[in-house]
């Protein structure tokens, strides 16, 4: 998902009116099928059924087992070579399944750009179900984003919007906040607004990292996580694969976790030994980042509405 404060057009978002930018291109069954048909006729007579209409991509299901990614705006088009160049070399070292690409499909029949065929998990998205125990998959979910964060080649893919430095981040998360809040009032400036305006001016000065570009999953939310029975089945949706600092990704502590679950997530994600904290620090301006964009980007999802509460309550109650 690729969005940073603006509107479809490339304008400042008004509050709480963003919502999912026009398709470039009309992705449709009919084309799905027949796009699978030229491409890979083995899977013709499997049912393509679209499950989900993203910012980026449209999902569809390829009868039982498969699911077909379709990029539906230019932009998302060249992630797509990101994800099926890295992705199977990445998966080989996660201990949490992901949705790699195990067919790709070429531009034709009218469609522009390369799309990919991935592994169907069954399941439902973090964002819409409880886990079964919290501190088991904080655990998990630990370890699989400290296996992730390995040393990223200089060729690893570009991305503006995910693992900037603070001295980058900050401005962005003023100029969001000045969208989500444009005329503040006395009783917001003595609440939300003044607490955020608070939290940002302590967390702008964290030191910045100094390490290597580290792999990032760079979109790790609670949208983009499956459940199963429970347990966190898959992550998906590598769209925002980059490198940098690997504290992007961490923000999802705040996401899916509280208090004492939170602390195991960080000591796994430090691969045993707590994220130190200036790391920390800086996943927490990620933190407050995201759910600026989620809430100015939620007028025509509610998923988003409510994962922009959720995290909105967490940064500001601190940990």
């Amino acid at each position: 998902m690729h969005f940073d404060g603006m509107a479809a057009d490339g304008t400042p978002a008004p509050p709480g009116v963003g919502a999912t930018p026009s398709a470039e291109v009309d992705v449709t069954v009919s084309l799905v099928h027949d796009l699978l048909a030229q491409q890979h006729p083995d899977l013709a007579d499997s049912p393509p059924t679209v499950v989900a209409n993203g910012w980026d991509n449209v999902i569809v299901r390829v009868g039982d087992d498969l699911v077909a990614r379709f990029p539906r705006r230019r932009l998302a088009a060249g992630l797509v070579a990101g994800e099926q160049r890295w992705l199977p070399g990445l998966a080989a070292g996660l201990p949490i399944p992901i949705a790699t690409p195990v067919r790709t499909g070429r531009p034709g029949l009218g469609y522009p750009w390369a799309w990919s065929i991935c592994r169907w998990f069954d399941g439902e998205v973090a964002a819409d179900v409880r886990l079964a125990d919290p501190g088991h998959e904080a655990e998990r979910l630990g370890r699989f984003v400290h296996a992730l964060h390995r040393p990223a080649p200089a060729e690893a893919p570009a991305n503006p919007f995910r693992g900037q430095p603070v001295a980058e981040l900050v401005p962005r998360i003023r100029a969001n906040l000045a969208r989500l809040f444009p005329s503040p009032t006395p009783s917001t400036s003595s609440g939300t607004y003044s607490a955020i305006l608070a939290l940002i001016d302590q967390l702008a000065t964290t030191p910045e990292w100094t390490g290597p570009p580290l792999w990032l999953h760079g979109d790790l939310h609670t949208a983009n996580l499956v459940v199963a029975d429970g347990a966190i089945a898959a992550v998906i949706d590598f769209g925002d694969l980059t490198s940098g600092d690997p504290a992007v990704d961490l923000a999802v502590a705040w996401m899916l976790f509280d208090g004492d679950d939170r602390a195991r997530f960080r000591g796994a994600a430090g691969g045993g030994t707590a994220v130190d904290d200036d790391t920390w620090a800086r996943a927490r301006l990620w933190e407050l980042h995201f759910a600026l964009l989620y809430l100015l980007h939620s007028a025509d999802n509610e998923r988003f509405a409510r994962m922009g509460h959720r995290l909105l309550d967490a940064v500001l109650s601190g940990g």
